[in-house]
């Protein structure tokens, strides 16, 4: 079986060469956009607050550490994370159904509006950045960014490249 280190000499060095340019490229100009969408919602919504809003919208009421755990961070970062979202009413914690002593954090009313309207206008940007791209263009690209994405995870998270790959088969795009 070939290690890391075969597969990346038997690459061509140019091409991720290139590739690994253009990845921190995407990153620059993603932090400095922060994708926030278009008009006044632009910036208007850091990552992480965006991230967490979508992952209790898309799984519902769940504990800090289910929430941390399903991000792939840390329970004290998720708090820190939180915080000013509960603070401004776009999260709301409650006692767990079936253990009162158990936080639930869970997307408020408020924070379901505003994540839509984010969510409206970074779907505006997209259609703008990709306008001249095909259908197919764009799916193409939304499942090879989901599974550089996953891979990238699964890395971070120590899974052998054989468990990576195998993860490749079971990848979605999160719904918006």
């Amino acid at each position: 079986m070939p290690t890391s280190q075969d597969m990346t000499t038997d690459l061509d060095h140019g091409l991720l060469d290139a590739l690994q340019h253009q990845v921190a490229v995407f990153a620059r100009r993603a932090e400095q956009t922060r994708l926030g969408g278009t008009g006044q919602l632009r910036n208007s919504m850091d990552r992480a607050a965006y991230l967490l809003l979508n992952r209790l919208d898309q799984e519902g009421p769940m504990g800090v550490k289910a929430l941390a755990a399903g991000m792939g961070i840390d329970s004290s970062t998720v708090t820190r994370q939180v915080a000013p979202l509960v603070d401004t009413g776009l999260v709301k914690r409650t006692s767990h159904p079936e253990d009162g002593r158990a936080v639930v954090l869970q997307l408020s009313p408020r924070g379901q509006a505003r994540l839509e309207e984010v969510r409206s206008s970074r779907r505006e940007l997209m259609a703008q950045v990709t306008d001249g791209w095909t259908e197919a263009e764009r799916e193409s690209f939304c499942t090879l960014l989901t599974r550089f994405n996953s891979a990238l995870s699964a890395r971070q998270a120590g899974l052998p490249p054989a468990e990576r790959e195998a993860d490749r088969e079971t990848e979605t795009a999160p719904a918006s």
